[in-house]
């Protein structure tokens, strides 16, 4: 029972951390150490959840979650595992319901993650396909294809085998070239880092929870933060007011719907474009290396006592 009470413990504090992380002001100076601590809180959030219901349900075994989970595979066999912990009472059925919640929970999180990337490749395959009949090259726009669209949008779509940026006729009529290059480059730095694959374990825990706000809001961070990490890749290779200039000009000029499964300089559904102006125009210090580190260190140490909690066998 101590390890389902240590779990209990991690898993609250996650949540806490997270609000704390969610209404903190350092993660725009370290974007990318921001983005690690979320998927490390959330991953952290959900092993210790499921460790704590199995460490519970499974206490009657005294292996902890990690043991108890090998010898519930054993006794479902049997059939032993039901009649032992319904012969018990009310603590027995609480064992019981600890075990299926866990189950419950456990295919929940893995059906949104799976659910998502399916979906999100089986989109960007049709969008690739239809960008080979609408889309085409372009002398002023070189490493990325040009749609025929009076709105101003400019996305790109990751894959495997083919990785696209998008530009559409609009947004080539309102920027100029210094412009356009930094919008490129920011497109060009979601995928080389693939930027698609650090966002998508949040994107299943909102399909997984889409009637829960709260799980869309730190979504929508999260989301941000990432465009904070090209808008810093971009601004290595232009200069961050050019960038600045060409996110305002999307935003005067109306930034067209996103395509499922795209990633955007603008999306009319982002809600931080001036925050991330402001950001480029009057840049604050970054956080310090060695603030980055504790807290990259104290990420590292969070995952390796909620495995460790996992084996306590009491």
């Amino acid at each position: 029972m101590v390890s389902a009470a240590l779990l209990s413990l991690v898993a609250v504090g996650c949540l806490i951390a997270m609000e704390a992380l969610h209404r903190a002001k350092w993660p725009s100076r370290g974007p990318y150490t921001a983005v690690i601590t979320w998927q490390t809180l959330g991953l952290a959030w959900g092993v210790s959840t499921i460790g704590a219901l199995l460490a519970f349900g499974l206490s009657s075994y005294q292996l902890g979650a990690a043991g108890g989970s090998l010898a519930l595979a054993t006794d479902l066999v049997t059939g032993r595992l039901i009649l032992t912990e319904l012969s018990q009472g009310v603590e027995g059925v609480s064992h019981v319901v600890a075990v299926v919640l866990a189950l419950v929970l456990t295919l929940v999180l893995f059906y949104g993650l799976v659910s998502s990337f399916v979906q999100v490749v089986r989109v960007r395959r049709r969008h690739h396909d239809l960008l080979e009949l609408v889309a085409s090259e372009h002398p002023d726009v070189p490493g990325a294809r040009v749609v025929d669209h009076p709105a101003a949008a400019a996305y790109c779509l990751p894959g495997v085998l083919r990785s696209q940026v998008v530009i559409s006729a609009g947004a080539l009529a309102v920027l100029d070239n210094r412009e356009l290059a930094a919008v490129l480059a920011h497109e060009h730095a979601h995928l080389r880092q693939r930027h698609d694959l650090v966002l998508l374990p949040f994107s299943s825990l909102k399909r997984a929870f889409p009637r829960v706000r709260l799980v869309r809001t730190y979504y929508e961070t999260v989301a941000l933060l990432i465009e904070m990490c090209a808008d810093d890749q971009a601004s290595r290779r232009s200069s961050s007011r050019e960038l600045a200039m060409a996110l305002l000009r999307f935003g005067a000029a109306g930034p067209a719907p996103v395509p499922a499964g795209a990633m955007a300089a603008v999306s009319e559904a982002e809600p931080g474009v001036m925050q991330r102006v402001n950001r480029l125009l009057r840049p604050a210090e970054e956080l310090p290396y060695h603030a980055g580190a504790v807290i990259m260190g104290g990420s590292a140490f969070l995952l390796a006592a909620v495995t460790c909690l996992w084996h306590i066998p009491v």
